[in-house]
């Protein structure tokens, strides 16, 4: 499984006596380790043998097999020689089962964000105030996808570590043939279900105000994961206001359906895979639960989301993605009889994900991009089918714009003086 914990992903081969050195260095959780380059693992004196198991794990965790780690290393084969290797001598050497060795041959990288030339979402244009700083929304409604190629640029500037690979990593999130932007709310297709006989529920087209998220009280279940840590906050944290969450810092808010779903759990899965991402763009990530099962929390974290996750006890950000109240839909009408839902099922299985029915499942979620302070919501995503992602590329490009804007305001803020 493509845990976050970094001492499930090391398992218990040659880099786990590495523990220590990579925590005294900084490489303290996955996302941050699986980018290390040959000159970082130099830098910690890394032999041959755990450079060869870094890659090899690196890519066992990318297609959630990880439970095969120890028995690959041990082999002592490197990754291209193990890629080499036929469907019997995996099954016979290794134990594999016929379907991770079709997930393990794949160098298409299946638990990817895959984004189809098909999967359009609704272009959505905002009528009325977006947030309490109109101009976000005159900042990005304008925004031009093809421009998501140059991110690269301004990525490096506030990377403190690896700047090379990182701005490489950002450079394959340049928006896909057939994508459109959709500026600041996005939501799924609204395709008819069981023949027309079914009409999906409506969404909101307006952003929600910022005055509907400023004041939600929240409260934190988990902190943002690190080595050795301890794997859920034993104290209750007291209430908070959600502005505390982005009064330094913007802020990605992932609003979970339920943290069981296999859907749910793929989505937190890849877009905390680009943990680094966001560091370097000085952006925070946040998992917001709607329902508190201390089982669940610890079973979603920190195997699919290693950050902080915070409880939503009124349901403040589900509501607000519902234009003031919450988002549901019956599991027949919304997945049985609604082909965008079992496509997306689809998709989150072959991940290879594990899953359970515990909780409530037809409160909608969806995501907010929120700017640093009180300066109002940068984007929102709407679950409008059981199962629908933020376009990755699409969050990471809004996130890098809200840095530019403030590297700009930054510079625009300086004397003559400061310049020279």
């Amino acid at each position: 499984m493509a845990s976050f914990s970094v001492e499930d992903f090391v398992g218990n081969g040659v880099l786990k006596e590495l523990l220590p050195k990579l925590l005294e260095e900084g490489w303290d959780d996955v996302p941050t380790l699986k980018i290390m380059n040959s000159e970082d693992m130099d830098a910690i004196n890394m032999s041959q043998h755990q450079k060869d198991a870094l890659e090899i794990r690196t890519y066992l965790h990318d297609r959630a097999l990880l439970q095969y780690g120890d028995r690959l290393e041990a082999s002592r084969k490197i990754l291209p020689e193990l890629l080499d290797l036929s469907t019997k001598d995996l099954s016979s050497q290794f134990g594999m089962k016929r379907g991770h060795i079709a997930r393990f041959t794949d160098r298409t990288n299946p638990c990817a964000d895959p984004l189809p030339k098909s999967y359009g979402l609704t272009a959505r244009k905002v009528t009325g105030t977006p947030s309490r700083n109109n101009s976000i929304y005159k900042h990005f409604a304008t925004v031009n996808s093809n421009k998501m190629q140059n991110t690269a640029k301004s990525f490096g500037r506030s990377s403190t570590n690896n700047k090379r690979s990182l701005g490489e990593s950002l450079a394959d999130f340049k928006i896909k043939d057939g994508y459109i932007f959709k500026g600041i709310v996005a939501a799924g297709p609204a395709e008819p279900r069981a023949c027309g006989c079914v009409q999906p529920p409506p969404v909101v087209d307006n952003v929600a105000p910022y005055s509907a998220i400023g004041n939600i009280s929240v409260q934190k279940l988990t902190p943002a994961y690190k080595i050795g840590m301890e794997r859920l906050v034993t104290s209750k944290t007291p209430p908070m206001k959600a502005s505390e969450l982005w009064r330094d810092k913007p802020a990605v808010l992932l609003c979970i359906r339920r943290p069981g779903c296999i859907m749910c759990r793929a989505e937190a899965h890849q877009l905390y895979a680009k943990k680094p991402i966001f560091d370097a763009l000085g952006v925070q990530i946040f998992a917001v639960l709607h329902e508190h099962i201390e089982s669940e929390v610890k079973d979603f974290w920190p195997r699919y989301w290693g950050g902080v996750v915070i409880f939503d006890r009124a349901m403040g950000f589900f509501k607000a993605l519902g234009g003031g109240k919450l988002l549901k839909d019956k599991f027949l009408s919304g997945f049985v009889f609604n082909p965008r839902a079992i496509a997306n099922y689809k998709r989150a299985k072959a991940t290879g994900i594990e899953q359970n029915f515990k909780g409530e499942g037809e409160i909608k979620g969806g995501l907010f991009i929120v700017g640093q302070g009180g300066t109002g919501i940068a984007y929102q995503f709407i679950e409008r089918n059981f199962g629908d992602w933020a376009p990755v590329a699409e969050v990471i490009e809004i996130c890098t714009r809200l840095q530019n804007q403030e590297l700009d305001q930054g510079a625009s803020s300086k004397s003559p003086q400061e310049f020279e």
